[in-house]
């Protein structure tokens, strides 16, 4: 009996052992095709192979102006701008998404573009205004993210379309080397600009370097502005410390203009055209008595009044593919006037600027005039833009000289029927891309190539003016005149342009008013619109209309346009950039 039972518990052992064998080889099997099905889909030839980050993180995430968290949940020691970080999950998808102490706005992509921006002073403009959160109000609505609304663009898609679309991105030689996202950029400004690391400024006279440096601390320490009804807040980083650095520029601001300089290179504004923004800025900045000086002794800025546009109209050989001869004369006029004037040589030129349009610009500009302040349409930090020094300057069409407000506005969101529009030139690596996307794909986006010729563009403009979101994809560079054109016609501007800083980046919180989707992500462009809730793309264009006088040319010019914004950021870079 006794063998038997041990028999009996020998079976019963090898029978079990002989089931947990089968079942391992089971779940090994099961994990070992998981794991190849998942390598297999990972490398294949979707628009980017971080496919699987993108299923648990939306590629851009819209946040509020107001915190969700009790004003009590915020820990008054946390030296962070943005003091508590949370993953939001929604039907589907997982968003990280940052609550800030602050009243503007940013933005994850990816899941991992978070921006962690500021270190809780008020060393720039990025630094964080008081507000009383409510409890109420999300950053985020995780409604409007369908379970498999990231995938839907694909689903409608043909996939042959994404993969040729891929193709051109990945095989283009133009493609950036490496790409900053917008969270990454407000960093770079953030240290740049951070009076932690301020090794002083330029040696100009005493007295000039006095005046800066207590224009320095008296911005940091700006009154906080509770109510400005002039400023709306969440258009800007920080609206106190933007109104007290206006108030001082207006109040001290002196720079001297260099006489030198032969026409039509120097000197003569070109006032049409879609380069238009440095002949604008040169006419108003060489007939103002407020802000010029003929004593260079008391200037804080000193102004290379020089036209890249005209300079390429002038010198360029047409068909030559070669722009030595334009580095090369403006090389001579720096070497000029640094032989003739003390002014140069005593800070190297950092307190010197230069105000461009032309693609070429970053060309023209480089050796010794890296140092300037450069004011530049071709605002590409591949090309080497120099965020917190160099100022994003927008490009402007103007189309009539006499009247550079012709056709401003736009209709009612009630009667804006398209949600996305692009009309253009195929240039570039990345217009080819959108249109093998989104052209003929959806009733109401509508994306095509250039439009019929008609007198004054009038279709091109009626299109803006209903559209919800206007389209401001880069051409053979990161800039493009959409990006003002969409805010003179009230349309949300959508940004696919990598490397591009946004206009009067040091001022204005783009986020707040605009959309960034990086190259790569233009398959999902229609699943980002559409995600974008009713309340917020209100806010947004009330945003977009009221932040439309900062980018205004004047005949004669007045508070807050784009004159006195362009001077200002020139003058902030000034201040608070360190080298």
């Amino acid at each position: 009996m006794l063998d038997l039972a041990v028999t009996k518990k020998k079976m019963d052992l090898g029978f079990l052992r002989f089931l947990c064998q089968r079942e391992t080889r089971r779940l090994v099997s099961l994990l070992g095709v998981t794991i190849a099905l998942l390598f297999v889909l990972q490398f294949s030839e979707l628009p980017n192979s971080e496919f699987f980050s993108s299923l648990t993180a939306k590629i851009k995430s819209f946040t509020m102006d107001t915190p969700m968290v009790n004003s009590s949940s915020i820990s008054p020691q946390s030296s962070s701008l943005d003091q508590v970080a949370s993953l939001e999950k929604g039907k589907g998808v997982e968003t990280v998404v940052v609550f800030r102490n602050d009243s503007s706005s940013m933005s994850s992509v990816d899941g991992k573009d978070v921006n962690l921006t500021s270190q809780g002073n008020q060393s720039s403009l990025l630094a964080p205004q008081p507000m009383v959160p409510s409890p109420n109000t999300s950053f985020f609505d995780s409604k409007a993210y369908p379970k498999d609304g990231i995938l839907s663009s694909l689903q409608r898609s043909n996939a042959t379309t994404v993969k040729d679309a891929s193709a051109i991105w990945k095989n283009s030689k133009r493609r950036p080397s490496k790409v900053v996202s917008i969270s990454e950029m407000n960093l770079i400004l953030q240290h740049n600009h951070d009076s932690l690391h301020s090794q002083g400024v330029p040696a100009s006279s005493s007295a000039v370097n006095a005046e800066i440096l207590n224009a320095k601390s008296e911005i940091e320490n700006a009154p906080i502005v509770m109510n400005d009804s002039r400023l709306y807040s969440p258009l800007y980083r920080n609206v106190s410390m933007f109104r007290r650095s206006y108030e001082l520029m207006e109040k001290m601001l002196k720079v001297f203009i260099y006489p030198d300089g032969d026409k039509p290179i120097f000197h003569e504004p070109l006032l049409e055209g879609i380069y238009a923004s440095e002949g604008w800025f040169m006419k108003s900045m060489e007939g103002n008595k407020q802000f010029t000086t003929q004593d260079p002794d008391k200037a804080h800025l000193f102004y290379i009044p020089f036209s890249s546009r005209l300079l390429q109209l002038t010198l360029y050989v047409r068909n030559s593919h070669k722009r030595s001869n334009l580095i090369e004369y403006m090389k001579n006029y720096v070497d000029m006037i640094a032989g003739k004037y003390p002014f140069w040589n005593r800070t190297n030129g950092t307190d010197h600027f230069v105000v461009a349009c032309h693609d070429w610009a970053p060309a023209e500009t480089r050796g010794r005039m890296l140092n300037c302040i450069r004011a530049l349409c071709n605002a590409d930090t591949e090309v080497g833009f120099k965020i917190g020094k160099d100022v994003s300057l927008p490009e402007t069409y103007v189309r009539s000289d006499e009247n550079p407000l012709k056709n401003i506005g736009g209709n009612p969101p009630s009667q804006r029927p398209i949600l996305a529009f692009f009309a253009g030139g195929l240039h570039g690596y990345v217009r080819p891309m959108l249109l093998k996307l989104w052209e003929n794909k959806e009733p109401d986006m509508k994306i095509s190539g250039p439009l019929p010729h008609v007198r004054g563009n009038k279709n091109y403009i009626e299109l803006m003016k209903s559209s919800r979101f206007c389209i401001c994809a880069r051409g053979h560079e990161v800039n493009s005149p959409r990006v003002v054109e969409a805010i003179f016609h009230e349309c949300v501007p959508v940004i696919i342009s990598d490397n591009f800083i946004p206009p009067l980046f040091e001022v204005l919180n783009w986020e707040s008013f605009a959309v960034f989707i990086k190259e790569k992500h233009i398959a999902y462009l229609r699943d980002v619109l559409v995600s974008i809730s009713e309340e917020r793309y209100l806010e947004m264009h009330k945003r977009v209309k009221m932040v439309q006088e900062h980018f205004l040319w004047h005949h004669e010019p007045v508070k807050y346009d784009l004159f006195h914004m362009l001077l200002h950021s020139i003058w902030y870079n000034r201040v608070f950039y360190t080298s």
